[in-house]
This record gives C-alpha cells, sequence and structure tokens, in this order.
C-alpha cells in the first residue's frame, strides 16, 4: 500500500546571511560565524579603559590636592604649569554652581553612551575604547561632584581654562568616535566602488527581486 504524499511540504528557502546578520545586530544575540561581534558582559575592552581612566584621574586629583595648596602654580611662570583649582561647572569651566544639573545630566550622559555602546559600537574595537573614555571621564568628574560638589582642575596650558585628566579623555573619546563613524574603523573612508558592490550584493540576495526576474524570465503562454 503507497504512502500518501504530503502536499505541506514546501521548498526549502536560504536564508540571507546579511538578514541574519543585521537581526543579530539589533537584538544583541551572539555573533554568527564570520561576524566580528562581543557580548557585552563579556567584553574586556570596555570595563578596562573604564577603570584605568578612572583611576588615573582619582589619583591625579589626589596627588594635586595633598601636595599643591589652593590656587598655586608650578612652576610659578610658564606656559604649561600645574595648577589648583576647583570647578562647580562642566569641562573647560562652562556653566558655572550647576552641580546639582549637572550631576543630572552626568547621570543621563552615561546611560547613553552605555545605551550607545550596546546597539552601535560593541562590533568596533575603536569604539569601544571611545565609549570607555568617555565613560571613564564622565565618572571621574561625577565621583567629584558627587562628593565635594565640585570638580578639582590642575592642567594649566596657556590662556585655555583649566581642566583635568577627565576632561581630556572625554574630549579625546569624542573625537575618536567621530572619527570612527566617518571614516569607519579602520581609519579609511569606503571607496565607492565598494559601496556599489555592496549595494548590487544586497539586490542579488533580495527574494523579492528574484522572484521578479524569473518570472519575467517565463514565456508568454501560447
Amino acid at each position: 500500500m503507497e504512502s500518501p504524499l504530503r502536499e505541506d511540504a514546501s521548498p526549502t528557502v536560504n536564508e540571507d546571511p546579511a538578514a541574519r546578520v543585521d537581526a543579530d545586530a539589533g537584538s544583541g544575540a551572539p555573533p554568527q560565524r564570520g561576524v566580528s561581534r562581543v557580548t557585552w558582559y563579556k567584553d574586556w575592552l570596555l570595563p578596562v579603559t573604564v577603570l584605568t581612566v578612572l583611576a588615573l584621574d582619582q589619583a591625579s586629583k589626589q596627588m594635586v590636592k595633598s601636595f599643591l595648596p589652593l590656587y598655586d602654580s608650578w612652576p610659578d611662570d610658564g606656559f604649561i604649569r600645574i595648577t589648583h583649582g576647583t570647578n562647580t561647572g562642566t569641562a573647560f569651566s562652562l556653566f558655572q554652581d550647576q552641580t546639582t544639573a549637572l550631576i543630572v545630566a552626568s547621570l543621563f550622559a552615561i546611560g547613553f553612551l552605555f545605551y550607545f555602546y550596546r546597539t552601535q559600537a560593541m562590533a568596533s574595537r575603536l569604539m569601544r575604547c571611545a565609549i570607555g573614555l568617555q565613560l571613564g571621564g564622565a565618572l571621574g568628574n561625577l565621583v567629584d561632584r558627587l562628593r565635594d560638589g565640585a570638580v578639582v582642575d590642575f592642567i594649566d596650558v596657556g590662556w585655555w581654562p583649566i581642566f583635568n585628566l577627565a576632561d581630556s579623555c572625554i574630549v579625546t573619546g569624542i573625537a575618536v568616535l567621530l572619527g570612527a563613524m566617518v571614516f569607519g574603523a579602520d581609519g579609511t573612508k569606503k571607496p565607492p566602488e565598494e559601496d556599489a558592490a555592496e549595494l548590487g550584493a544586497a539586490g542579488r540576495a533580495d527574494p523579492g527581486s528574484q522572484q521578479g526576474d524569473a518570472l519575467g524570465k517565463q514565456d508568454p503562454p501560447v
């Protein structure tokens, strides 16, 4: 007796690898084969960068407070000096006497940076390092505001407002992040022919396009 044929069988459709990569990137799933992506809780680069910046920032501020009286400079004259100052505003002495508002703004900035790291920067070491510099600097100044109500500044360069190591790391991290977003993680822009090739590959991988091509190639009915 013949076994009944299964009429519900459907042909196997090859899954688009690019679609799988996009889905994994949006959902935070582990990387598929050939995709360089780390899980956020297994990433060592971000916490090492954040903790290094935070430790160096707090150590440098403590040394200045211990060995240099407030508002004194070493040396007395020169273009670059160490000057012990305090700052109740943002980086480079902007928005003075806004400690509470700056604490709230710092918390929002830290949350946004972590969100950006989770959604955009995890596949690139350069971008993860840039996020770590910004997070470490933001945490360093936040610790000062919560503990003392003001930030310790000590790097005195010419006419520029006095700043600290945390400010330098924040600005450096922003510059590196913008550069990575504009030029790519390897520091070079994609050539136009590479973009055209990627668009062509995406079009060939589109099942709708393939189906339309197949229908277009069918012989007209007789």
